[in-house]
């Protein structure tokens, strides 16, 4: 190997030995080629005859010593005083015989700091100058001028930085799901390494290091081979090249290639995501625009890392769930949170993110996958509804979901997740990987959840839909396996389990069938009701139809298709029309008759609050034979029963009290009964969960409540006041609520309304109110909150006990739509 020389043919057939010789590989190659490359350099400058006051310096990807193989030179000739015109030509004119790709400047110290000014990309190619040859201390202090002045701008520089790599994320997609990424310039590429280094220089925050330089090597190390393979300085990873470049990296095939390359993409822009997150707050801070409260502030207990921690007296710290809390725009842990005997916390803080469009910070993500608990088998109910609320967030979800995917977190929850994740799909009309499209399929269910009875079905269901692309065989069979395995790990009952497996099975069958079938045949509807039984399960399947079109990519969702599916579903809905399904009603228990009798006698309002436990161990002891086997039958919260002689507006006071004491309604139930025959008693049965994690005293919400009923209590300006007074949240958009009259055949005896809205403090009080002030009777109600959504029905009638007349119902339904805004 040709050392100290400027024989272009030494050094030709020693850059020939190092790339096709059984040499190093790697890191350990690039950096023996750019030392190979100093050396060539070196004797070039002596060569051209250079005085003193002159260097070489190797900039940018060779300044840093990562040469590719076919990688430009980035070379600065640095100077002070005159220089020869002629002695760059005698330097530069030996590199481009020999081909080489040559990026060239000439200039004085001064002269380059005024470029790096003004040239941001210049700029960070300065960052990583190397000597090569000449004058050391000329290089030494160009280095250290670059430095100063990057450090001195940094606040008006890194917003620039960021701004480049979005206009590249624009214009080169995301490196993570391209069939044909660009290793340089997509998101998530070696360009964004060299970006994050950029952001350390300046000491005011850092990127988190875990799995960085694994992933940035990996990436390195993929680009030198496609050099190889292809014999060109292409980034482009093309599908042509993919199995040349993994038999060449000794991997199995172009899948198990491209699987690689996505997770290190993954780690290198949830890396950039967490970095410039710091970068905003660190820049806020120093501008006075971070966020402070003089009225609640807790001591900063430093919850971000690196260097570019600010020491604060009191930062802002606004409660979000139990044991999560808001703070400067992400969620973090409270205080008092205890993540090892707390398995639900994950999901809890996921969900409270995403509800109020925040990411969960990455410390606490840290600490959440180094502390929690595995969660219990099958998984308390609060789990399986903290994830519906999270996946019904749309769009705000996603960050929040990467976020526990960088740690591990999802596949812990779900294991079968390990074998979608990051998996390429080789088809033109698909965009993203597997794991991607099935986040992404319930984002867009997500918008649809007003238009099914259990949009907590619709969003898992999206979620799993394609999880059996991961095994081999049909994946639609395959998925229909996992999901039943996964739905009772998460603990839904018989019933919804076959829904799932229904809708997992034949996510395919609605759409398949209205573009290949005629659609006048009567067999092509028969085959439809032959998968569904209902109009509810129609609604899923049609919801989760449209769903995955839209999330694949446009190729895969049209108005052409959009009509055949909606005219198919259409017909398979008149069929299926006269099976319209009621909520069943459970005969009374023994307490609640004995409330029931209590009130009727005393003319007042007698109640129960009992605890998860004892509702439990009243269930287990009332089970009927194989109830107790049954996942997810134990219920959230506390259980609330109150019996109350009829009157109008219960309903809504009663919810209104519940609100007032930050109680969340889970379930609720509304019943007449006549125990004595003294007239009608209403009977509530509510499930209701402690908003932060601490119930009300039982003695005061009891006396709230008889104040609320005697009109001592005036529940609306309470919660009017408490509601002025407290802070605006951010919001996230949310599909509107849907008040709609339910069709004759749902009751014989009264008039259905459908309430499914997006479930916020106080809903069921406003519906109540709304119902109150149309003047019918609630003879009967049913309400459910499924994640983030409600969905209720509500059996009126008017003051005689009869079905409302049509017009008379579109006017409460107008109402009601009027309250809700």
């Amino acid at each position: 190997m040709a050392t100290g020389t400027d024989d272009p043919l030494d050094h030709g057939a020693a850059r020939a030995r190092l790339l096709d010789g059984p040499g190093p590989a790697g890191s350990a190659r690039r950096a023996a080629l750019s030392a190979l490359t100093d050396s060539w350099l070196t004797g070039l400058l002596a060569a051209a005859g250079a005085p003193a006051g002159v260097a070489l310096v190797a900039v940018g990807g060779y300044g840093r010593g990562e040469l590719s193989p076919r990688s430009d030179l980035d070379v600065l000739l640095l100077h002070e005083g005159p220089l020869d015109p002629a002695l760059p030509e005698r330097i530069w004119y030996p590199i481009w015989d020999t081909g080489t790709a040559l990026d060239h400047s000439v200039r004085t110290p001064a002269e380059a700091r005024a470029v790096a000014a003004a040239d941001l990309k210049a700029q960070l190619g300065l960052l990583d100058a190397r000597h090569i040859a000449g004058d050391p201390a000329l290089t030494a202090g160009l280095r250290s001028a670059v430095l100063a002045d990057w450090r001195a701008r940094a606040p008006e520089r890194l917003p620039e930085l960021r701004d480049l790599g979005r206009e590249r994320a624009e214009r080169h997609g995301e490196l993570s799901f391209l069939l044909e990424p660009d290793l340089k310039e997509a998101r998530g590429g070696l360009r964004d390494v060299v970006a994050l280094n950029a952001v350390a220089a300046t000491w005011l925050a850092d990127a988190p290091r875990d799995g960085l330089d694994a992933a940035a090597l990996r990436l390195a190390d993929v680009r030198d081979a496609l050099h190889l393979a292809t014999g060109r300085a292409t980034e482009r990873l093309s599908l042509q090249e993919q199995d040349q470049v993994a038999e060449r990296l000794g991997v199995l095939d172009a899948d198990t290639l491209l699987r690689q390359v996505y997770e290190a993409a993954r780690t290198i822009a949830y890396a950039s995501d967490v970095t410039w997150r710091s970068v905003d707050r660190v820049l806020a801070a120093r501008s006075g625009r971070g966020r402070r409260s003089p009225r609640l502030s807790f001591p900063f207990t430093g919850a971000g890392r690196g260097a570019g921690a600010v020491a604060r007296g009191a930062v802002e710290r606004r409660p979000l769930a139990e044991g999560v809390v808001e703070q400067d725009g992400e969620a973090v842990l409270a205080q008092g949170a205890r993540p090892a005997t707390d398995p639900v916390l994950p999901l809890r803080a996921a969900a409270a993110a995403a509800q109020n469009g925040l990411t969960v910070s990455y410390a606490t993500v840290r600490r959440l996958a180094a502390e929690c608990r595995p969660l219990p088998v099958p998984w308390p109910d609060e789990a399986r509804e903290q994830l519906v609320t999270l996946l019904g967030a749309g769009e705000a979800c996603l960050p929040v979901w990467e976020a526990l995917e960088a740690e591990g977190l999802i596949t812990r929850l779900l294991p079968d997740w390990e074998r979608v994740r990051c998996r390429p799909q080789r088809n033109a009309v698909h965009r993203w990987t597997v794991d991607r499209h099935l986040v992404e399929t319930a984002v867009r269910a997500a918008g649809m959840t007003r238009r099914v009875a259990r949009p907590d079905l619709l969003l898992v269901a999206a979620l799993l839909h394609d999880i059996g692309k991961g095994w081999p065989g049909d994946h639609s069979e395959a998925g229909e396996v996992i999901v039943r395995d996964v739905a009772v790990r998460m603990g839904f009952d018989r019933e919804s389990v076959e829904t799932l497996a229904m809708l997992v099975r034949h996510h395919l069958t609605l759409v398949d069938t209205a573009t290949r079938r005629d659609p006048d045949d009567p067999a092509t509807v028969e085959a439809i009701t032959k998968v569904v039984a209902t109009v509810p399960q129609l609604e899923l399947l049609h919801a989760l139809t449209e769903a995955d079109a839209t999330a694949t990519g446009p190729a895969a969702w049209s108005r052409w298709r959009a009509s055949l599916v909606d005219g198919l579903a259409a017909r398979v809905a008149a069929q299926l029309a006269g099976g319209y399904p009621r909520p069943a009603d459970d005969e009374p228990t023994a307490e609640q008759e004995r409330l029931a009798v209590e009130a009727a006698r005393t003319g007042g309002p007698a109640l129960s609050l009992l605890a998860q436990a004892e509702v439990a161990a009243q269930a287990e002891a009332s089970a009927r034979p194989g109830a107790a086997d049954e996942p997810g039958t134990e219920p959230m919260g506390v259980r609330l029963t109150l019996a109350v002689p009829d009157r109008p507006g219960l309903l809504g006071t009663v919810a209104g009290v519940l609100a007032l004491h930050r109680l969340t309604v889970r379930s609720a139930g509304l019943r007449e009964l006549d125990p004595i025959g003294a007239g009608p008693v209403l009977l509530l049965s509510w499930t209701v969960a402690a908003e932060f994690g601490e119930l009300p005293e039982a003695a005061r919400l009891r006396a709230d409540l008889r104040r609320a009923l005697d009109g001592s209590l005036d529940v609306s300006r309470r919660l009017a006041e408490r509601d002025a007074a407290a802070p605006r949240r951010r919001g996230i958009p949310t599909p509107p609520p849907v008040v709609a009259v339910a069709p004759a055949v749902a009751s014989a005896t009264a008039t259905v309304l459908e309430v499914r809205a997006h479930d916020a403090p106080g809903l069921l009080h406003r519906i109540g109110r709304a119902l109150d002030g149309a003047g019918v009777r609630v003879r009967t109600a049913h309400v459910s909150t499924l994640g983030a959504d409600a969905v209720d029905s509500f059996y009126l009638t008017d003051d005689a006990g009869r079905p409302l007349a049509a017009q008379r119902a579109g006017e409460v339904a107008a109402a009601v739509r009027a309250a809700l805004g």
